[in-house]
Parts: C-alpha cells; structure tokens; sequence
C-alpha cells in the first residue's frame, strides 16, 4: 500500500544520518514503497481554508554527506497527502504551537503524526503531570520564594526551562549552591514562562533510559549515560548510549501511561526514566530509534509504519 507522505522537519541538509529518527522513518518508508515529500516549518501555509506547505520531493539514501535528493520545488495541498509527519525539533514555543493548530485542520483526514491536538497539550514536561505517583517531586512555578521553597525542603534538584530541550538550561542545585537567585534572574530575563524542578535522583549517574512506545506499547529502551563530571545525559550534549533492558518498574509506567497515549493519538513516543522515576514523556520529536535498533537488532521504524498503515487501511 504506497502511501503519499510528507514531513515537516528541520532542514535536512545538516541531519546526522545515523542518529536522526526523522531519517530513519524517511528511509523505512521509502523501502516500503511510500512517496516522500519535504518541507520545512517556515514554509506550511494556510491559505483560505487550505493547508499548504512549499517544498520538495524526496528520496533518501545512506550514504554520509549524500543522504538525499531533492526533487523541484512545488506547492502542495496537504489534504491531499495520507500522512504529515510533525518533526521539527524544539524549542516548544509559538512558532511550534502555532503548526499544531493549522496541521489540526486536516487531521485525521489526513493522518498527522503525532495528532497535533495532543502534542500541543502535552508538552514533554507538563504531560508527565497526569501520573505524579510515577514521578520525583516536581514544581512548575516563575515565583523565586516558591522556588527556594522547593529547593529547602528537598535539597538537591534540578532546574530548567519548563520548554527546553536537548539537555539545554538543565542546572543542578544541590544543598551548598548559592545560584538560585542568579539562575532565576537569567531565566525570567529571556522569556514569561515558568521553570520546572524536581527533586534531583541519584540514579541519574547510571544513567537516563529512554524507552521508545509504539502506539502506547515500550518497544525497547537505551541507556544514556552523562559524561564525567556533567548532570546531563542527552547525547546531543555528550551522553553515552548503552544497550539495557526494560525493568520491572519501566514495564509499571509504561502499562500506566500507554493507554492515554493511545488515546491521543501519540504514535511515536520516547519516555525518559531515571531510576525507579518518570521524568519526561517526549511527543514533540522523540529520538532514539537508532540507538536502539542497532542495540535490540529490531526494526523500530517498521513497527511505527506498521501502525501507520493500518490506520490509513481502517
């Protein structure tokens, strides 16, 4: 069944072809006889009650500093595609939220992964709010008294920028730290919004796991380790990936949150476990296939298509 698909990404250009996902879904693709289409965020238009998006087709390829072509550039109707893929990179900000709502125009005629509707309420850091027993005390406030609050009664935490990403703005406070006041007076000088901390988890220096859902089911995980001397583990940021297996406690919060991502139309996920705590549920644009199906020896972009395209035969 070939279907017509197009993908709202990042530029394509500069994309690491044996780490990016968006890749991976593009190739896997391809190999199963689905029709690639381009384009970047900056070019989705709504034009008088259409859904538009000037770009390129495409066609992929790994091979290291040739990883694809560009067809001519065309002006497209996305109501006439059977699948868009929402793949651009954080920030979450206006720009991000803003093609969730015109991509919600043609959602579910045609098929937006992740149902924007969803990704726009959900947030990677606001939607773990749903299971507080699963994670680390947490606080979402710009108030500083509330904030040192937090920081008294728990010690050592973590600070960052409730719409960050990629490990960027991620501090953390411990008992003798004599930042807060300054951090906060970087933080709230950039933007309005507020700042999320939670309770710093030892366990972090074994690692942060990230586990990959498909439709709501974990498919696998990897085991990003932080650098020496360094609090973050994302690997844009020098984290080490490690094979690791799924605990006990992973299979507890993935039965607990899978139904609701189902729900909502959340396809492709990447959650983020430290220890025995849910930290993040990433919807925006979840990464990880890679790691893990060199890891696992498992198609992963397979079992995401596979969903896909028993949807569009429903």
């Amino acid at each position: 069944m070939g279907l017509k698909v197009a993908i709202q990404m990042d530029p394509i250009g500069s994309i690491n072809i044996d780490a990016d996902s968006t890749f991976r879904i593009a190739e896997e693709a391809q190999a199963r006889g689905h029709e690639l289409f381009y384009y970047t965020p900056d070019k989705l238009i709504y034009r008088e009650g259409r859904v538009l998006a000037r770009g390129w087709p495409l066609t992929v390829r790994r091979v290291k500093g040739n990883h694809s072509t560009l067809g001519d550039e065309a002006e497209v109707d996305l109501s006439d595609y059977d699948v868009v893929w929402l793949r651009q990179d954080p920030p979450f900000d206006m720009g991000y939220i803003t093609t969730t709502h015109i991509l919600e125009r043609i959602h579910p005629q045609t098929l937006v992964v992740n149902d924007p509707f969803w990704v726009r309420n959900s947030p990677e850091k606001l939607l773990v709010l749903n299971f507080p027993e699963l994670t680390p005390p947490t606080l979402i406030a710009r108030d500083l008294e509330a904030i040192r609050a937090f920081k008294a009664e728990h010690g050592d935490i973590i600070l960052k920028p409730l719409y960050g990403n990629g490990g960027a703005g991620v501090f953390r406070l411990d008992p003798n730290d004599r930042n807060l006041a300054s951090l906060h007076e970087l933080f709230t000088g950039i933007n309005r919004e507020p700042l999320i901390a939670q309770k710093y988890v030892p366990a972090v220096v074994k690692g942060d796991k990230r586990i990959i859902l498909v439709n709501g089911e974990p498919v696998g995980a990897i085991n990003r380790v932080p650098a020496e001397g360094e609090t973050r583990s994302n690997m844009h940021v020098g984290g080490r990936p490690e094979k690791v297996g799924l605990s006990e406690r992973d299979q507890e919060i993935c039965a607990a949150i899978g139904p609701l991502l189902r729900e909502k139309g959340q396809i492709f996920v990447g959650i983020d476990v430290i220890g025995e705590w849910l930290t993040e549920i990433n919807v925006t644009s979840p990464t990880g296939i890679q790691e893990l199906e060199r890891f696992d020896g498992v198609n992963i972009a397979e079992k995401i298509w596979q969903v896909i395209e028993a949807k569009r035969a429903g």
